[in-house]
């Protein structure tokens, strides 16, 4: 029970502390069990640690995980209407005949609502129906793939590229890791994405051209009909080619610690799901080996800094502008947490306000950076107006105005000086002339 109070709390925070937070790179390494994800992550959404890390920023090939992109795209459209009609095309059907995609077996003039078209998108992952999607809300495929790179670059995801709505295999359809991340977690903030990715069966009503029919969810750590089945699994999409291998995005959620894990490029055997069942470990992992820790808060001075033009103190306290909560493994020791500082400046002037940011904090486990804390000033320092003044003065006496004028006092001095010297030298050498009286020469002398 204090575990599960703890949880709330910390939760609450968390959710708020997190929104568009970067994630922080700290992954541990695992025991017990291999992956064979050629690139893959385990973060938690509460705090944004990683706890394991592979390849993270290398470029793969995201097959049918570009539906997240798809969706989200639907989801945001100004033409969205879950309760609008959209229907089968024979345009649709050339596009995805001799793909290899799923399709839906929708027939031509079929309708169904634009909710059952996410469902079909996101938790059947039907090609023909991305394609539907994409010409609906789009206008075309070639504008709503635009649509995606475009929205690519709004959330920053640098290593992406899409060239069809689908996930088909292409050279120019590729992503990161790490923008899956990034994507998701923004999908996921759209309460519809939410519930269909974690859904595992939707029934479409029946249809102009169709009884009703059920619809399963492709990832089978949410089917508790599988084998692969994991209780505290959700969402969020699978995915598969030859060239990107076998490819899942999930999240699990236990006792208030949720995690997404994302593995891309795991073996594409038949007889065994390696996708499922390394994402599975690595839930229970994180589970059972970490927990959340509070290593910093905000009501204990971290530094002082410097503050000049003040009368009524030399320095300042910093403090952590909020709590700083992270998951760590369980038997962490807090002796090997260190906080490193980093000052905006080596001094501050008055006035500082209560609150204002004048550096921030490393916050350091084993040798990896877990964290990044602003540091805020403590109290407000009021400026001296007497002080204030001298520095003016002063600022004015050593500007590059006064300098000029410095200087040229400098040189009318030099040249004061030198015209002085000149007319020394000119009368020394006026009284060194000697007299002679005119017609006395040198040697006359008078005979009598």
């Amino acid at each position: 029970m204090p575990k599960k109070i703890f949880s709330i709390i910390f939760s609450v925070f968390l959710a708020v502390s997190v929104i568009f937070a970067p994630i922080s790179v700290s992954a541990y390494e695992i025991t017990g069990f291999d992956i064979t994800a050629k690139a893959g992550m385990l973060v938690s959404m509460d705090t944004g640690e990683i706890l394991y890390s592979n390849n993270i920023d290398n470029k793969v090939f995201p097959a049918s995980i570009t539906k997240i992109m798809t969706v989200t795209l639907m989801l945001e459209s100004e033409k969205y209407d879950p309760a609008g009609k959209v229907a089968m095309t024979k345009e649709v059907e050339d596009l995805i005949l001799g793909t290899g995609s799923a399709v839906s077996n929708f027939q031509i003039g079929e309708e169904i609502t634009q909710l059952d078209l996410v469902y079909t998108v996101l938790m059947s992952s039907f090609g023909d129906c991305a394609y539907l999607a994409a010409i609906y809300y789009g206008g075309s495929v070639d504008e709503f793939v635009n649509m995606m790179n475009d929205k690519a670059n709004e959330l920053g995801l640098t290593g992406t590229h899409y060239s069809n709505p689908v996930g088909l295999h292409d050279e120019q359809t590729y992503t990161t890791v790490r923008d899956i991340y990034t994507l998701t977690t923004y999908a996921l903030k759209n309460e519809t994405f939410k519930t269909v990715c974690e859904t595992p069966r939707h029934t479409i009503e029946a249809t102009n051209k169709s009884a009703k029919r059920t619809l399963s969810t492709t990832n089978f750590l949410q089917d508790p009909n599988t084998n692969y089945y994991y209780q505290y699994a959700k969402g969020v999409k699978t995915g598969y080619t030859d060239e990107a291998g076998r490819c899942l995005v999930s999240t699990a959620s236990y006792n208030g610690y949720n995690y997404m894990c994302i593995l891309m490029n795991c073996p594409p055997n038949a007889d065994k799901r390696y996708e499922f069942l390394e994402s599975a470990n690595l839930y229970r992992w994180a589970f059972n080996n970490f927990s959340f820790k509070q290593v910093a808060n905000s009501t204990e001075p971290v530094c002082e800094i410097p503050v000049e033009l003040s009368l009524d103190t030399d320095f300042v306290s910093l403090y952590f502008e909020k709590p700083f909560v992270t998951v760590l493994p369980n038997g962490a020791d807090d002796s090997t947490i260190v906080v490193k500082t980093k000052l905006s400046s080596d001094k501050v002037e008055a006035p500082v306000k209560k609150g204002d940011v004048l550096g921030t904090a490393d916050i350091v486990y084993a040798e990896q950076v877990i964290g990044t804390v602003n540091l805020v000033a403590g109290d407000s320092v009021k400026a001296s107006k007497l002080l204030i003044g001298i520095k003016y003065v002063k600022g004015f006496f050593s500007s590059v105005y006064m300098k000029i004028v410095y200087a040229l006092i400098v040189l009318a001095i030099i040249i004061f000086i030198l015209m002085i010297i000149k007319l020394n030298i000119a009368r020394l050498r006026k009284r060194k002339v000697k007299y002679i009286p005119y017609g006395k020469k040198k040697g006359d002398r008078n005979e009598h």
